[in-house]
Formats: C-alpha cells, structure tokens, sequence
C-alpha cells in the first residue's frame, strides 16, 4: 500500500506483514526483528536498478539520493 501523506515524490510501501521485506532479505537482517532501513529503486519491467540497506535504524540515503537514481 502507498502511503498518501508520504512527503516523498515517489511510492513507499507500508509492509506491516513483512512480505515485501522478507522477499527482498532485508526482515530481521538487523537482528531486530524489523525491517532493515532500505530503499529499492525498481523499474515498471520488475528489475532492481538500485538498491540502498542502511546498516542501522538511522542509515537511510536522502531523496535526492534516491531521486538521483531514477532514469
């Protein structure tokens, strides 16, 4: 799902089930039983053309970071 009041100029997806997380390998990659920080850029084919997984809980790359990857 989407979020709506996202402030970001792209998709986030709310994951609350883990499915997305879990498919991508980074659930509990923390040992944390979370999410680990990470942001996929994907194109509309389904290939990952970049990828960012933050390290810790505060490791995540800006929005220009990711805008700058886009094609």
């Amino acid at each position: 799902m989407a979020v709506a009041e996202a402030t970001a100029p792209f998709p986030v997806v709310v994951d609350a089930e883990h499915r997305v997380s879990e498919a991508y390998g980074v659930y509990n990659l923390l040992g944390d039983g979370l999410a680990a920080p990470s942001v996929f850029v994907i194109a509309g084919d389904g290939r990952i053309l970049w990828s960012y997984i933050g390290r810790d809980d505060a490791d995540r790359p800006t929005t220009d970071t990711i805008l700058a990857q886009l094609p």
